[in-house]
């Protein structure tokens, strides 16, 4: 999953998409390098943000995702956003699209997407219980992100990581995003522009423990990250995923 951003103020610049043919050149160079899904958003997540207001996502999204649907109608769109009215904009302008709500959703929320029956990324923040405790939710199409950045700590990060394997149990996809995060970057004293190597350290050990889908700023380095995962599996009788 390849990640952009139409905002002026996410974490990684890099991912910084000014305007249409900004947005179609990362779209297809994504798609080149093996992106299987890109992942747009229009409002900074980042810690310490002020969000914008659903106005102004929406005038930045709405764009966007007019050029993705024009230019490549077959690709697999994930909207980042944690507001249901934008959302449910979307869906009614431009059809399905996977939903990636890094607030953990509402109830609001959980009736759009089960109405529309559209894959829906859950953010657990951590509470790896959480299906076990909204039993309700099991007929949504779910994909669980344990939420790396918004857990609480970079202590908290790392111990959700090592216990990724507790998510195999719900027979979900899991998509991690730890792409040039803090989590990583921080320990080793870097930033997120040079912290490119040790997130793929980090995206293997997730892959190794049951991480299906790897949401990612570098989506050349990362399918070849994921390529020697596979060769290394079946080498050693099969995939373990």
């Amino acid at each position: 999953m390849a990640i952009g951003n139409v905002t002026p103020d996410s974490f990684y610049a890099s991912s910084r998409l000014s305007g249409c043919s900004e947005v179609l050149r990362w779209a297809q160079s994504s798609i080149e390098a093996g992106a299987d899904i890109l992942d747009i958003g229009a409002c900074s997540t980042r810690p310490d943000s002020e969000p914008v207001g659903e106005e102004d996502e929406w005038r930045r999204i709405e764009p966007a995702l007019e050029a993705l649907k024009t230019a490549l109608p077959d690709v697999r769109l994930s909207l980042d956003t944690f507001r249901p009215e934008i959302a449910r904009r979307a869906l009614d302008t431009f059809g399905p699209m996977m939903i990636n709500d890094v607030s953990g959703g509402c109830e609001e929320m959980y009736h759009l997407v089960r109405a529309r029956a559209i894959p829906y990324i859950w953010t657990l923040r951590g509470a790896y219980d959480l299906p076990e405790r909204r039993p309700d939710l099991q007929e949504l199409e779910l994909i669980l992100d344990p939420g790396f950045g918004f857990i609480g700590s970079t202590d908290k990060d790392y111990e959700c990581l090592h216990r990724l394997d507790e998510l195999k149990r719900y027979n979900r996809p899991v998509l991690v995003g730890i792409s040039r995060k803090s989590m990583v970057y921080k320990p080793l004293g870097l930033a997120p522009e040079t912290c490119l190597t040790a997130t793929q350290a980090l995206q293997l050990f997730a892959l190794e423990h049951g991480a299906t889908i790897l949401r990612t700023h570098d989506v050349k380095e990362t399918k070849q990250t994921v390529s020697l995962w596979e060769r290394l599996s079946a080498a050693g009788g099969g995939l373990v995923c």
